[in-house]
C-alpha cells in the first residue's frame, strides 16, 4: 500500500499537475491540503475517471483536506467534532481535517494551521489547535491501533529539517513552543516515517515561492506522515518526490509517500 500526502495550493489551479502526477503514481490514497474549494465546486470528475473515491472538506479560497482513495473508505469524519463531539465549534471553522480507514488502518489527513508570527492571536491559535489534535488522537488510539498521521504540518521538528540559511530562533514554523507542542502529540506513540529511512538532512517538502528557494534548495521539511508503531514496523520505503515542484507554476510544497 502507498499512501501520499500534498498541500496542493489550490486543486484547481494545480488539477492537471495533480492527476498526471496520480497518473504516473498510482498511490492507494492521496491525501490533499490546501484544497480551497467549497465541497460543491470540487472538480471530481478526473479523479473519479481514474477509478478514486473522494471524500472532501473545503471552504472558499483557504484550507481545505481530502482523501482521493482507490478503494472507499470506512467511518470517514470531518473535523474534530466528528471524533470529540464536545469541543467548542470554533476548531472546526477551519476545514483542516479528515480521516478515514482503509484495509485497517486509519488515515488522519491533517493541515495544521500556519501560525503566521510568533505570538501573534494566529500563533496563540495554533498552539490550541494542536492540543485539540492531542485529544483527538488520544481518543483514536483507544479503538485503533493502525494510524497514519499525515498532512502539511507548518512544523519542521529539527534544526536539519531546515537550510542553513534561516535563523530559526522564535522562528515561525521552528519555534521551541510549535515543536514541543508536536512532540506532545508524537509522545501518544508516533514516528517519523521519513526519518526511518533517511537520517541527513537537506531533505524538504516545501520551498518559498520567493528568492529561486527550490533552485537553492532553500526547503523546509514540513509535509510528514507520522506513524504507530504497528504501521512503522510495516513501512517499507518513504520518499519525498520533487518533480511535481519542478513544474511551471507548482505547488510551494511536494508529495511525499509512504510505503507498506
Amino acid at each position: 500500500m502507498k499512501i501520499a500526502t500534498w498541500n496542493v495550493n489550490s486543486i484547481r489551479t494545480r488539477l492537471e499537475q495533480v492527476i498526471e502526477w496520480l497518473t504516473q503514481n498510482p498511490v492507494d490514497v492521496l491525501c490533499l491540503q490546501e484544497t480551497k474549494v467549497v465541497d460543491a465546486d470540487f472538480p471530481r470528475s478526473p479523479f473519479e475517471q481514474l477509478g478514486y473515491h473522494l471524500y472532501i472538506s473545503g471552504q472558499k479560497a483557504y484550507n481545505g483536506v481530502a482523501l482521493i482513495s482507490r478503494q472507499p473508505l470506512l467511518d470517514v469524519t470531518t473535523g474534530f467534532q466528528g471524533i470529540l463531539p464536545d469541543i467548542s465549534p470554533e476548531w472546526d471553522e477551519q476545514k483542516r481535517v479528515i480521516t478515514g480507514i482503509i484495509d485497517g488502518i486509519r488515515i488522519v489527513n491533517l493541515y495544521v494551521p500556519n501560525g503566521s508570527a510568533v505570538g501573534s492571536d494566529k500563533y496563540i491559535y495554533k498552539l490550541g489547535w494542536l492540543t485539540v489534535l492531542r485529544e483527538y488522537l488520544q481518543t483514536l488510539l483507544l479503538s485503533q491501533p493502525a494510524i497514519c498521521l499525515c498532512g502539511d504540518f507548518n512544523i519542521a521538528l529539527e534544526a536539519k529539517d531546515i537550510h542553513d540559511k534561516v535563523k530559526t530562533e522564535n522562528h515561525i514554523m521552528a519555534s521551541e513552543i510549535e515543536r514541543q507542542a508536536l512532540q506532545n502529540i508524537l509522545a501518544l506513540g508516533f514516528a517519523d516515517a521519513f526519518r526511518k529511512f533517511t537520517t541527513e538532512g537537506g531533505h524538504y517538502s516545501w520551498w518559498d515561492y520567493r528568492t529561486s528557494a527550490f533552485k537553492r534548495n532553500l526547503g523546509w521539511r514540513i509535509d510528514h506522515h507520522y506513524l504507530t508503531p504497528i504501521l512503522y514496523e510495516k513501512a517499507q520505503s518513504c520518499i519525498i518526490d520533487v518533480e511535481p515542484r519542478k513544474l511551471t507554476q507548482p505547488s510551494d510544497h511536494t508529495p511525499v509517500i509512504v510505503e507498506f
